[in-house]
């Protein structure tokens, strides 16, 4: 019986520790693109008109300057 009692109440016990487990949000962002694509992606918007010839200066600066 007190054998029966422990179990249950270490089952308990795990259950509610796990839990609490699930809560977390967690986001991370992994980027596979390289330098190279990154800038012959912005002279392509920059030629297609889609960024002024100051956001694409800005732009190819932050790829380089990136690490």
């Amino acid at each position: 019986m007190f054998t029966r009692s422990c179990l249950a109440a270490a089952t308990v016990g795990l259950m509610l520790s796990l839990a609490a487990c699930g809560g977390a949000d967690v986001k991370s962002e992994i980027s596979t693109t390289t330098k190279g694509q990154q800038l012959l992606d912005l002279k392509k918007a920059h030629e297609a008109g889609a960024l002024t010839a100051a956001e694409y200066e800005a732009e190819r600066k932050k790829v380089l300057n990136a690490d």
